[in-house]
This record gives structure tokens, C-alpha cells and sequence, in this order.
């Protein structure tokens, strides 16, 4: 069937006005629209850089409101903290603050304030600690092949050292240089051997026979002998006396130095002696009264011991464990009872007023020259007493030293005095 034209119809079989586009034509037309589209942008319906950066704002915001918040409650927590240490029986512990953004958070306990351990104890006078020297000042020094130290002492002058040791074969003193030098043997194999209290004299029994010399630079000098009582054994000094123990409760007698003397007679009432005062009498404990009851006296050596002064009152132990101050005003020694006893000689009359001072003692005493006794107790613990605070009502208690083994127990070093 064919279709006749129509003037007003466009549709005809040929177009009237062709219209012919290149593929060159219709892909510049699309580059003209994109870069249009790009010339004059809608805007978007959503955009997420923006979306970010307020939600970035929103979370900061409330990061900081969190941190104020947390600030004032701390402050509020520190406030009340102060307050509760202020009054008698509030919580003294101490809290723990966290500052910043808890979400998701889990600070790290903050350490919490400790005492400091415990450390060696530094005594106000040298020690021995099994085989290691140390003095006050914290310096150390080991003795080399000395062996258990049995009494110590420092030199005046600062001269060194004097150590008495146990051995299989007796009793061994040595001398310790100030200088760092390993010890030197004085004596070897005696009996018995005694320091005077300001390390100048040494006496010692070897054999049957006493034995007295001077102490120079670390040299026995003018030795003195004489034939020893059976079983006597040097305990001490009396200026130049010699102060002899007979065995058993056999009593104390003297010996002086020069040359031919003999020992005197024994004094059988004697029990003990405890040092030298400066007028020259002794402090000692006699037998007195019935059944003859230890009480504390003062002897004359000049005159064999006799007692000048007697007084008792405190049932007191005559193992001859004890000293007196170097102001020779305080006798530290043992009671009969499981304590030591602390005595002003000051006051010495026919009675005795015995202060407790902490546990007994085992070994020697030794006292500072500021008026401190020192000595070890039976768990070798250090006990230091001090005569005020005794008196004030303190009861001492030994102090632990650490790094020393249960079988080394400690030697207090006595002080050589002037």
C-alpha cells in the first residue's frame, strides 16, 4: 500500500532537511556537555568530607566535656581526700585519678608508695659480719684465713684493728692495718688472751705462765712473765694490773707487770669485773650479805680487790657479761631473769635501782662515745640501748642485719677511746 504525501505531514519517505553527524561531531557535542557539567556544578545531595569534619567537631566537643568533667571530679576526690586526712580515723588511702576519654580505656595501676627494704644495718660502732669487716662509715674489708671472731676492737690512733679468733689450737690475735693490708698474726696457740680497754696493753696465758706486753704500731713490746695459778686466765686491765680470773667461782686476783711480781692473792668474794674508772677503781660484783647475794661494788686493785662501795637490790646474773659507759656513769650487764639491766653508778649506795634494757646479752658490750651500748642478742640480732630512753620507759629490741648467716653471729668492734 502506498502512502501519498501530505503537506503537512513531516513524514515523508526522504527527509526534507538532512541531517547527517559524524561520530567526530557527536562525540565533540558530549566533551561540550561534560565540560559544561563541570563548569557549573550541582551541588551535592550529601557530602562526606563535610559529614566527617562535624562529626570529627561533635567528637572533640564531647572529648572535652568528658575531660572537664573528669577534672572537677577529680578535684572533687583530691578535696575530699585531704579533708578525710585531716581527721582522726579517715581513709588515708590514696586515690587514683584518671584524666582524658574513658571509652574503651583501662589505665595501668599507678605504683603504689612502699617503705624502702630494709637494708644492712649501719651501726653507730664497726662490726664483723662473718668474714667481712665493716665499719661505721660503710667501708668493707674481708679477713682472709682469720676464722670466727670471738672480740674485736679498734685502735686509738687510728691504728687498726685487734681480733681474737677460736681455733683447734687456742686462741689467735691479729692485728688489721688501717691501710688496707691483709691481717697479721700477734699471737698464736694461747690460752687465753685479754685487750686493756684503750688497746695498749695485751695479756694472754701460754702454757703454765701469764704473758703482758705493750701495743705499739702494731708490735708487741716489753713483754713481761710469771708463773700462772692453775687455771687462771687474764680478763682485763687495771691501769698497768693485770686482772687474772680464777676457774670456776674461784674469785679474781691482779698481777702488775714489772718484772719478778707475782700474782696477788685471791680475792674469793670477787664474782665478776666490768671495767676501770678513772680514779682507778674497778666495777665488779662481790658476794655479799647471806647466802651471798651478787650486788654491785667498787674494788681497789691497790688493795686486792677489796670493796670500796657496795650496793644491792636487783637479782643480778654473774656470767661477767656487761661494761660500763665511757662516762663511767651506766653498768649494762645481765639480770638473773631474762633481761639486761641498766644501773646509774652516779647512785650507788647501799641499794641498787636496776632499770630493764631489752634482751640479755651473749657476748661483749661495747658503748659509743656518745653514751649508746651495743651489743648482740641470742637470735644475733643488734640491741642498742641508750640510757634516756630507757629511762624514759623504752624496753629495746634487736634490730635484724641482714646478709649475715644464722652461724656468723655478729662481733660488735668495742671503740678504743683516747
Amino acid at each position: 500500500m502506498n502512502r501519498t504525501s501530505n503537506p503537512g505531514d513531516n513524514q515523508t519517505g526522504t527527509s526534507q532537511r538532512p541531517f547527517r553527524v559524524t561520530e567526530d561531531e557527536l562525540e565533540r557535542a558530549l566533551r561540550e556537555t561534560l565540560a559544561g557539567r563541570v563548569a557549573a556544578p550541582q551541588p551535592l545531595a550529601a557530602d562526606p568530607a563535610a559529614v566527617a569534619l562535624r562529626r570529627a567537631r561533635r567528637s572533640g566537643r564531647r572529648r572535652a566535656l568528658s575531660g572537664l568533667a573528669l577534672a572537677g571530679v577529680a578535684t572533687v576526690l583530691v578535696t575530699a581526700g585531704m579533708a578525710q586526712l585531716g581527721e582522726p580515723g579517715g581513709n588515708h588511702g590514696t586515690p587514683t585519678v584518671v584524666l582524658g576519654d574513658p571509652r574503651g580505656f583501662s589505665p595501668a595501676p599507678l605504683p603504689t608508695a612502699t617503705a624502702p627494704a630494709p637494708g644492712p644495718v649501719r651501726a653507730e660502732l664497726d662490726l664483723i659480719l662473718g668474714s667481712r669487716l665493716e665499719t661505721s662509715g660503710g667501708e668493707q674489708q674481708e679477713l682472709t684465713n682469720v676464722g670466727p671472731v670471738e672480740r674485736a676492737q679498734r685502735l686509738p690512733d687510728a691504728g687498726g684493728w685487734l681480733m681474737t679468733s677460736a681455733t683447734p689450737a687456742g686462741r689467735t690475735l691479729w692485728w688489721l692495718p688501717p691501710n688496707g693490708s691483709p691481717p697479721q698474726v700477734l699471737l698464736a696457740g694461747a690460752d687465753a688472751v685479754a685487750v686493756a680497754a684503750n688497746g695498749r696493753q695485751v695479756a694472754w696465758r701460754d702454757g703454765p705462765d701469764l704473758h703482758a706486753a705493750g701495743l705499739v704500731g702494731g708490735q708487741l713490746i716489753a713483754a713481761n712473765q710469771t708463773p700462772a695459778p692453775a687455771g687462771a686466765e687474764p680478763v682485763g686491765f687495771a691501769g698497768d694490773a693485770v686482772l687474772i680470773r680464777q676457774p670456776g667461782r674461784g674469785g679474781f686476783a691482779t698481777w702488775s707487770r714489772s718484772a719478778g711480781a707475782r700474782p696477788g692473792p685471791t680475792a674469793p668474794n670477787v664474782l665478776a669485773v666490768y671495767g676501770e674508772l678513772p680514779d682507778g677503781r674497778v666495777v665488779g660484783l662481790v658476794a655479799a650479805g647471806k647466802p651471798g647475794r651478787p650486788c654491785v661494788a667498787l674494788l681497789d686493785p691497790a688493795r686486792d680487790l677489796s670493796p670500796v662501795r657496795t650496793g644491792c637490790g636487783p637479782e643480778l646474773a654473774v656470767d661477767g657479761l656487761g661494761a660500763i659507759s665511757w662516762d663511767q656513769r651506766w653498768l649494762l650487764l645481765n639480770g638473773a631473769g631474762k633481761a639486761a639491766l641498766l644501773i646509774d653508778l652516779r647512785t650507788l649506795g647501799t641499794t641498787v635501782t636496776a632499770h630493764p634494757a631489752g634482751p640479755p646479752v651473749v657476748a661483749g658490750v661495747a658503748w659509743t662515745q656518745t653514751g649508746v651500748a651495743m651489743h648482740v642478742d641470742a637470735t644475733g640480732g643488734l640491741v642498742r640501748v641508750r640510757p634516756d630512753r630507757v629511762l624514759d620507759g623504752e624496753r629495746p629490741t634487736a634490730s635484724t642485719i641482714d646478709g649475715v648467716a644464722p652461724a656468723d653471729r655478729p662481733v660488735v668492734v668495742a671503740d678504743a677511746g683516747a
